[in-house]
């Protein structure tokens, strides 16, 4: 019985460890793909929505998402047509749900007011500078939609 006991406390042990080295590697992944450009302060990012140009960024794959006529486009890099864009500048809108390019239609409505100007948002790479003292112009939300 005690033979017993030693190895189910021991199944226990191993299980508990391996459910907490799963979930620091998740954490630490996304922590260290999310660009400089992204807004500072989140800890768990799986798209960015950039209303002013109906893009998305998937951060985990680190792909933008783009339509091309009725079809989403997955590219590491933006084509020319959207030259003018500066990742720093453009206002993004975190989205933690998978595929939400698929409601596209729900995101250009609920975030149309971010289409025209600028929203200054605090950047990771500002963040990282020590500029976070300068308070953030802009409410700052996690929009887990």
């Amino acid at each position: 019985m005690k033979k017993f006991k030693h190895v189910i406390t021991t199944l226990a042990f191993i299980l508990i460890e391996t459910a907490s080295i799963n979930a620091q590697i998740k954490v630490n992944v996304n922590l260290n793909v999310l660009p400089d450009w992204g807004p500072a302060k989140y800890e768990r990012v799986d798209y960015y929505y950039m209303p002013e140009y109906d893009i998305y960024y998937n951060a985990n794959q680190r792909q933008f998402i783009y339509l091309e006529g009725k079809n989403w486009v997955f590219a590491n890099e933006l084509p020319n047509r959207y030259a003018q864009v500066n990742l720093y500048n453009t206002y993004k809108v975190v989205i933690n749900e998978p595929k939400p390019y698929l409601h596209h239609d729900v995101y250009v409505v609920k975030y149309k007011g971010y289409k025209k100007g600028h929203y200054k948002q605090l950047t990771r790479k500002d963040y990282e500078k020590g500029k976070h003292h300068k308070k953030d112009k802009h409410k700052h939300e996690d929009h887990d939609d």
